[in-house]
């Protein structure tokens, strides 16, 4: 297996654990929060930091100043004035075109598929799901009232969508921003998972025909 897999997803999907499942049985490394401790150790940026900018639309103007003071790394003029939020993607972006450098992997979010544009051995992969499914996977998950988890699905997937359509100039969970729109609610998280190392393989034996 030699592609790098991107994998968007809707908060409470199992995006994150068909990503690991995906992972393993490829046997490469699945990159989610593990992204966030590389970028803060790649750029010099405080991590907290990261951890707070995580998959978050651009904050106030004051936040962003008062957490500039946490940050060092780069030195150009233009880095230094520009906002906290702006150095956090800029420095996830690197870091993932850095892992996919090093080798095959699964990145799950962060504008991953736009940050490896372009690329060969790309591919992206969406995955949704049934808005019933996901309140009660994060009403397990997070001990929540089913209006509690509905509710926290709901401002999420607000979060990452004006975060990936800020950042890149493609429409989060648009059919045509991805090779592969999977609906996880209809095949569960091991079924969604084999669908997908069935369309990988099926994908790079394609490449190696043509």
């Amino acid at each position: 297996m030699n592609s790098v897999i991107t994998i968007g997803r809707q908060f409470g999907s199992g995006g994150r654990e068909i990503g690991q499942i995906v992972a393993e049985r490829f046997g490469i490394k699945c990159y989610d929060k593990e992204l966030l401790a590389r970028a803060a150790k790649d750029s010099g940026l405080c991590e907290e930091v990261f951890e707070h900018h995580d998959e978050m639309p651009t904050n106030s103007f004051l936040y962003n100043l008062v957490m500039d003071t946490y940050s060092f790394g780069y030195n150009s003029s233009a880095y230094v004035d520009m906002p906290v939020s702006h150095k956090v993607f800029l420095a996830q972006f690197d870091t993932i075109k850095k892992l996919a450098d090093e080798e095959p992997c699964i990145i799950v979010g962060r504008c991953a598929d736009y940050a490896l544009s372009g690329r060969d051995n790309l591919i992206r992969i969406f995955i949704s799901g049934d808005e019933e499914t996901k309140t009660n996977r994060i009403m397990e998950r997070f001990d929540l009232t089913e209006s509690q988890a509905h509710d926290m699905c709901v401002k999420k997937d607000k979060q990452r969508k004006s975060y990936y359509d800020y950042y890149s100039s493609k429409k989060w969970g648009s059919v045509n921003t991805y090779d592969l729109a999977v609906n996880s609610s209809v095949l569960g998280i091991e079924g969604t998972a084999e669908l997908i190392i069935q369309y990988v393989n099926d994908v790079e034996k394609a490449r190696d025909q043509s």
